[in-house]
């Protein structure tokens, strides 16, 4: 009672006095707070009692005042007062000291807030960052401590300012060995000692020891020269452990501050990240922890429709999560980690990248998902498949995306023979789960890779399609007196076509196209070109593929709107979209030249597009959403405009070699019954 009315009393002299020159105001409140610990006997007092709050806002007010009164990056004597008498290495024993209680609290929040309010850079100043090195150890000691809120609030502070000037994150990478690893004991003896120490400016002899090292360190504005192989990275340290708050706010918090941390430049510090703190068996653990959370059996459907999640977003209400369909929250809960680990990976120095996706690879994908992925129950295979397909969905950074790939399909670049093709187990089976006894199974594994294919990334087609086409060997390897005679002009093959009652006229030797003529879909740049716009070629071929099934079949043109004019000028959208991803992949206009192709080397079309055109070949024997699925993987492949793909999926006028089958062979070997 008396402490409070001492306080009233105080602040009603304080507003009757008149104004000091603010030095004089600003020492005169440090004054008072070092005059407690000389005047008081009752260390248990909580600081809420006293008048060192009030103290502390008032200095800070004076050096936000002073700050403002006088040019920018102009230090003012109330700053050069509180550098120079090392008042921040103070306040941090008292805080470590705790002393009064609550102390800490006080330190923190006083902390936080000169570095929020200054503008001028503070943290180049060794009188600044070595006590903020040090107060950022103390910073989530203890879970559920009652200075969480502010401890966070203080290492959001000092990310923020690091990611105005990375080069200050040097500062930050302590030395293992030259850092004395030794803890002061506090109480109000200490505390007392310390405060009590005169004020000359001068190190304390137990600060000289580390002085020099610290000068050293703040001679220069970058100390690049510090090798991080026995660094300390405190500031990830005590982020990463109130990340394991149980209050989700100071989760989020620390969250955010690690976002920022990994995409700092500097390598020294990405190297220091990845190597000497546990940010990756975070990332890992956690994932792996949240995917076995999750229900041995869920519906994909529920799968696949969930509400895309946000990290740090998902508001939930366990009762009504339960009501939609069991296991929600544990999915909404993976699915949220997952974003955070993509988009910190996104955001992440590029080294630093790399080695974050590479350990989710390792931990998660291969260590957990793979398991799951090859195991023979049909429920789990539909589960796990379904699961990995929203994680495909979901990945946007490039670095995750591409560990992602190599995982299902591997890292090789060879072309694919039938000796080889079960030389990655994984994306065997992948491929063979495409044409599995169970139609789901086939579905949901076919819309994975109809999801896989749009990804962002060139080795994708390259290892399902490209490889096996890169020789042009499915074309026929003959000099033209070897070949078989033409009939009328035309090959053997085109006669049988010719004549087949389910063709018309359109299969004539002028409709064939010459080169990648029928790849353009737009007209010619030049107004001289031999042909008038080019989409006479592509009529012809989209004709010989209408033709594949009688007039008596086709029921699109009874509907409005759903013709194959319909579908062309939507795929043209899909197609201008397809080539804005594969702009950087550099690949040529026209296909490889014959002359420079081994055609001898033995054709093989490759697994995945062997699965595809054997289930093509008994597309009427097969469910009519299998028959969607398979459809739409092949069109999405037709899409991307590449020569060698565009020759071998859609020109049926190729000569293709013996034993050598395309997409065209194929369909036009299916028989419609008679009747229809």
């Amino acid at each position: 009672m008396f402490s409070k009315f001492t306080s009233i009393l105080q602040h009603a002299v304080e507003a009757l006095a008149p104004s000091l020159p603010l030095q004089e105001d600003f020492v005169y409140h440090w004054k008072a707070i070092t005059h407690y610990y000389i005047e008081t006997s009752d260390d248990k007092a909580p600081v809420t009692d006293t008048n060192i709050p009030s103290h502390l806002e008032q200095m800070l007010d004076i050096l936000t005042q002073e700050e403002g009164e006088r040019e920018s990056g102009e230090t003012g004597p109330c700053m050069e007062y509180l550098l120079h008498h090392k008042i921040l290495e103070t306040l941090y024993t008292l805080g470590k000291a705790d002393c009064p209680p609550g102390m800490k609290q006080q330190v923190l929040t006083f902390y936080t807030k000169l570095l929020a309010h200054i503008r001028q850079p503070l943290l180049p100043h060794i009188n600044v960052h070595r006590p903020v090195q040090k107060l950022i150890r103390l910073c989530g000691e203890v879970l559920a401590a009652p200075t969480e809120n502010e401890e966070i609030q203080f290492l959001c502070i000092v990310c923020s300012k690091l990611k105005q000037d990375p080069y200050l994150v040097d500062f930050f990478l302590e030395n293992k060995s030259k850092r004395p690893d030794t803890k002061t004991p506090g109480g109000t003896e200490v505390v007392k000692e310390n405060v009590l120490a005169p004020d000359t400016g001068q190190s304390r002899p137990e600060e000289q020891a580390e002085e020099p090292q610290a000068a050293a360190a703040a001679s220069t504005s970058s100390p690049s020269s510090n090798h991080n192989n026995g660094n300390n990275y405190n500031l990830v340290t005590s982020l990463l452990n109130l990340t394991k708050s149980p209050d989700g706010r100071i989760v989020v918090k620390a969250c955010e501050g690690l976002m920022l941390l990994v995409s700092l430049p500097e390598p020294a510090a990405a190297k220091c990240l990845t190597e000497n703190t546990e940010l990756c068996e975070l990332l890992t653990d956690r994932l792996v922890s949240f995917y076995k959370a999750l229900p041995q059996s869920m519906d994909p459907l529920d799968i696949e429709t969930v509400e895309s999640v946000n990290w740090g977003l998902d508001v939930y209400n366990l009762k009504e999560d339960a009501a939609v369909f069991t296991g929600k929250r544990a999915l909404i809960s993976f699915l949220s980690w997952l974003d955070y680990c993509d988009q910190l990976i996104k955001e992440a120095q590029k080294s630093a990248a790399a080695v974050m996706a590479k350990a989710v690879r390792e931990k998660f994908f291969v260590s957990v998902m793979e398991p799951q992925l090859m195991q023979t129950s049909e429920v789990g295979i539909l589960t796990s498949t379904a699961l990995l397909n929203r994680i495909i969905k979901q990945v946007t950074s490039e670095a995750l995306l591409q560990e992602m790939i190599y995982f299902l399909l591997g890292e090789e670049r060879e072309p694919e023979t039938q000796a080889t093709m079960a030389q990655n187990p994984l994306r065997h089976r992948l491929i063979e789960h495409c044409d599995h006894l169970s139609d789901e199974i086939s579905i949901m594994t076919l819309r994975l890779f109809e999801h896989l294919i749009q990804k962002p990334s060139q080795h994708i087609l390259h290892s399902l399609l490209l490889r096996s086409l890169e020789e042009r060997n499915y074309l026929e390897n003959k000099p033209q007196e070897e070949r078989e005679p033409l009939e009328n002009g035309q090959p053997h093959d085109a006669v049988d076509l010719e004549e087949d009652p389910l063709f018309g006229d359109d299969l004539s030797p002028d409709s064939r196209l010459s080169g990648s003529d029928w790849l353009s879909s737009s007209p010619p740049q030049s107004p001289d070109h031999s042909k008038c716009d080019g989409k006479t070629e592509v009529h012809k071929i989209v004709n010989s593929f209408l033709c594949l099934v009688p007039d008596e079949a086709k029921s699109s043109y009874h509907v409005e709107g759903t013709g194959y004019d319909t579908y062309l000028r939507d795929a043209h959208r899909q197609f201008r979209d397809y080539c804005g991803v594969c702009q950087r992949w550099e690949w040529r206009g026209n296909p490889k030249p014959l002359e420079k192709c081994n055609l001898d080397s033995p054709f093989f079309e490759g697994h995945f597009l062997k699965v595809l055109f054997d289930r093509m070949g008994r597309i009427l024997d097969q469910p009519y959403d299998v028959n969607l699925q398979v459809t739409a993987v092949l069109s999405k492949l037709s899409m991307f405009p590449h020569p060698h793909l565009h020759e071998y999926l859609l020109d049926p006028y190729i000569n293709l070699a013996p034993g050598c089958r395309s997409l065209f062979s194929v369909i036009v070997r299916v028989r419609l019954p008679s009747g229809l």
